[in-house]
Parts: C-alpha cells; structure tokens; sequence
C-alpha cells in the first residue's frame, strides 16, 4: 500500500475520529500493527489554530512517518491555507474529511454535507492539492442519502483532482452509524478509480476484515470504532491474513500494562486537569466487557486527579486476577 513517496508497511490504516485519535492513541495503535493512524480532524478556520486544543492535533512529536492530518472545512481557499499549516507544522499527509456526519460539522456545510454539492468538492480538492506538495488523501461517504449515493461520481472527481487515496465509509450521511455497512457500494468505487481506495465501516474482525477485502477489492483496511478499548485488533488482523489463525485476546496483565502506559501517556500529553478527563472514556472502553465493569467506571469516572484514576485502575485489574485465581 502506497500513498504518494510513502510505502506503508501494511494495509490496515486507524481511521480518524474526533476526540479519540489524539497522539497518544495514534501512537500505540501503530505500536500494535497500524500500518498509518490519520489524527482528528483540524478547522480550517484560522482563527482557531493558536487554541491548545489545534495546537495538541497538531504534534505529532515522536510519531512514526508518514504522518496523516484531516482538516476539515468548506471554503477551498480556507483548505488551502490549512492544509499548508499543517504542511508547515510537520504532516507528511493531508486528509481531507467529506466523511463526517456530525450534526455540529454538517450544519456548516462540512464533513459529508459536502458530498451534496460536486462542483465544491471539486474545487476544494484542486485548491489543497495545489496548495502543498505532499500527497493529499480524501475521507467519504457513500453519499448524502439512500436516494443520492454518489461516491462513484465523487471518486473520479477526487482522482481527476491528484488525490492519492480514497477512504470511503460504507454507509450515506442520513445512516449515520446506523444499519449495515454498503460494501457493494465500495466495491463500485474500486471499480470505478485506479487510486488506492480504502475500505471502512463495521470492520470489527480478523474474518470481516478479510471479508471485505474480498468482497470490494480494495487496497487496505480501515478501522475506527472497534479499536476503542481494542487497539491490539491491528496485530490480530494482521495475524489472521498471514496465517488463517486467531491470535487470542492479551491477557488480563497485559490489558492492565497497555492501559496503564495509555493513561501515563495521556496525563503527559494533556496535563493532569484534562489527562484524567479523557482517560474516562479508554477506561470504559478496556474494562467493557469484564467482570463488574459497569460498577467500576460508575466509580473511577467521579475520578478527578491522576494517582487515584490509576490506582483505581490497577485495582480493578488486580480484582480480576484474583477472581481467575480463585476459580482455577
């Protein structure tokens, strides 16, 4: 899988989402088998970048290369300056996102609103591809709604453009999150460009991620949701296209580690006031799923400062291994 100059070393690609893939989770994702982690999307709006908020989705100290950064926006000359920026600020990738359907980005015409009006795709993307010379990447939909999937159309636009590589989310803007992923929609736009396309929406297995594969023909995998609270399913994919077998589950002292080092992390990069209040949300996705889970996190979520969170969280780990010693 290539993007531009880059050769990825594989073909599973973390897809952006907002408020989830800052650098900390980027870079364990890619430490447990993501061939590329594409951060959270960055405004186009200029008056905003010198918000720490901007400035954090902006670092990418330490991130292994290539580094991918989605802007967001529906002004082309706006883009172009954006993409510039972050040019400037170390990305070696600028994603475009024509993906998101969330109410706040639609309501200003960004984010998969855009696949409404093919004209200003158009000239959104020769605007960012003519702004900088690193390669330029698209983030889709397979359109607006049900009646209007026109991701086909978009695609071409897109290559006709110079952008690189296609990620398209299988469902339209009206589905949301909702219903079944459309790979027959994907596989159209395989058929329908030469670009490297990117195949992305309810991938939550080594099987389904093969599945897809097949049945789209795409170039690589991308998965979002279904890294949350399970960034080690890069390496279990992984595991699976070279060998057909399932590589198990990390076991409970090894959960305990990652998430451990993940909040470490995440206290180091935020500061301990926001650190803690984003660990919230990884610590309910690692301990979904376990032994009074629920409980926990009605409790550690109350949580304000760093030692308790992580004591807390070692707790409840240790709980657990003490449970399994108990019942062997």
């Amino acid at each position: 899988m290539r993007i531009g100059p880059y050769s990825l070393p594989n073909n599973l690609i973390l897809a952006p989402m907002a408020g989830v893939t800052d650098r900390p989770f980027r870079q364990l994702c890619r430490r447990l088998g993501a061939g590329l982690a594409v951060s959270e999307m960055v405004s186009s709006n200029s008056l905003l970048w010198g918000s720490e908020k901007t400035k954090r989705r902006a670092d990418h100290a330490g991130e292994s290369e290539p580094r991918s950064v989605q802007i967001m926006g529906a002004d082309p000359q706006m883009m172009a300056q954006a993409a510039r920026y972050n040019a400037d600020q170390g990305a070696q990738i600028i994603d475009i996102n024509m993906g998101c359907p969330a109410k706040k980005v639609c309501n200003v015409a960004a984010g998969s609103a855009l696949l409404q009006n093919e004209t200003l795709v158009g000239e959104i993307l020769d605007a960012v591809v003519g702004a900088v010379d690193v390669p330029v990447t698209l983030k889709i939909r397979t359109g607006w709604d049900r009646e209007h999937r026109n991701a086909p159309t978009i695609a071409k636009v897109a290559e006709s453009a110079g952008i690189q590589a296609l990620a398209i989310h299988g469902r339209t803007r009206a589905d949301a999150y909702t219903g079944d992923a459309e790979y027959d929609t994907i596989a159209a736009v395989k058929q329908a460009v030469s670009i490297p396309v990117i195949a992305n929406g309810d991938i939550t297995t080594p099987e389904k991620a093969k599945a897809v594969l097949e049945q789209t023909g795409v170039d690589a995998i991308m998965i979002g949701r279904a890294a949350q609270g399970r960034p080690w399913i890069f390496n279990q994919v992984l595991h699976y296209f070279a060998t057909g077998e399932h590589l198990p589950d990390p076991s409970i002292e090894e959960i305990q580690q990652l998430l451990t080092e993940h909040l470490d992390n995440l206290y180091a990069f935020y500061g301990e006031y926001a650190g803690v209040r984003v660990a919230r949300k990884h610590i309910s996705w690692y301990s979904k799923g376990q032994p009074h889970g629920a409980a926990f996190r009605q409790i550690v979520n109350r949580v304000e400062d760093a030692a308790t969170q992580r004591r807390m969280v070692n707790e409840f780990f240790e709980e657990l291994l003490d449970r399994r010693a108990l019942a062997a």
